[in-house]
């Protein structure tokens, strides 16, 4: 019977492995859609009907190219830190909490946590390997932008858990039946919501990869394969933020096709907020992180610590 439960699970992640590499195919699809009505244009409108095959004729295109690499570049590490990038990407979302027989297990937001610092170091690792000066730029600036904006996501994750006294994902459903948890913190949504933008290397805090000053940064020496494996990645963390911003804050009902518009509304506000917004100073990004988000975060989790004892006196 336990074989049978462990194929049932190997089963269930290669199927939802599968649906976020389609559902990355068509978020780039959405994405050159939505810049091209934005900037008054159609967008890919070529490729089959209305461009709907563009993300498989890309994939075909960047996967049958010839990879080359750097003659002084430090060739092992430079070939597996793409990989190990989305490799890290899609186990993100094992975590993700399905009502059924999967890996529902009770410390998902301390895995969400673990994973996605880990995802650091393949960037770093890739913008070093590369040998190339633009390309460790980009590398280390994206170090210190995740590092500085997991400071305050993670505030933020305490804030909640402390109000739900666990760290089971699937509890967030249990606890917004009656009322969203947006509607008593707005402003750590908002602050949640950037934070991921940062996280996830996004216009406006897309400094890893500037390309007005460097090249497009940590990716640099990347073509091919290689580079369609770090572009994938980036795509799965826009997916897996948008999913975890619709399970904390806008009720986590998965059973319902409404979780999944509220998912693909939140990536149409990444998409948007590109199409819209103008790069930031590095510095300015910094000083958000450190100065504006870090104060606000930690008064709301001592806020949230005031009222969960509070609640505790007042039942006893």
């Amino acid at each position: 019977m336990f074989f049978k439960d462990v194929i049932l699970v190997l089963v269930s992640m290669l199927i939802l492995i599968i649906c976020v590499l389609v559902g990355v195919a068509f978020l780039t699809l959405l994405e050159r859609k939505v810049l091209g009505y934005i900037q008054i244009r159609k967008g890919p409108n070529k490729v089959g009907f209305l461009g709907i095959p563009q993300p498989f004729s890309d994939a075909i295109k960047l996967f049958t190219k010839e990879q080359v690499y750097p003659l002084m570049s430090n060739y092992y590490i430079y070939y597996f830190a793409p990989i190990v990038n989305l490799f890290l990407a899609l186990l993100l979302w094992m975590c993700m909490p399905f009502i059924s027989s999967f890996l529902n297990f009770n410390f998902g937001i301390l895995f969400f946590l673990c994973c996605s610092s880990l995802g650091v170091y393949t960037i770093m690792i890739a913008g070093w390997s590369s040998n190339s000066n633009y390309a460790m730029l980009g590398g280390l600036r994206s170090v210190a932008q995740t590092i500085s904006y997991e400071v305050s996501l993670a505030l933020i994750l305490m804030s909640f858990l402390i109000l739900i006294s666990s760290l089971n994902m699937l509890d967030f459903y249990k606890y917004q039946v009656y009322m969203w948890l947006l509607f008593i913190s707005l402003p750590l949504a908002m602050i949640w919501f950037v934070s991921s933008l940062a996280e996830t290397n996004r216009t406006p805090f897309d400094f890893a990869e500037g390309e007005s000053e460097l090249v497009s940064g940590f990716n640099v020496e990347y073509s091919a394969g290689g580079f369609a494996l770090i572009f994938m990645a980036e795509y799965a963390n826009i997916l897996f933020m948008s999913m975890l911003f619709s399970l904390i804050f806008l009720g986590a009902d998965i059973l319902s096709w409404f979780y999944f518009l509220k998912l693909v509304f939140i990536s149409f506000v990444f998409i948007w907020v590109r199409g819209t917004l103008p790069r930031y100073r590095y510095d300015k990004l910094m000083y958000l992180a450190w100065k504006s988000f870090l104060p606000v975060a930690l008064n709301f989790l001592m806020f949230f610590i005031g009222l969960k004892m509070l609640i505790f006196v007042l039942l006893i």
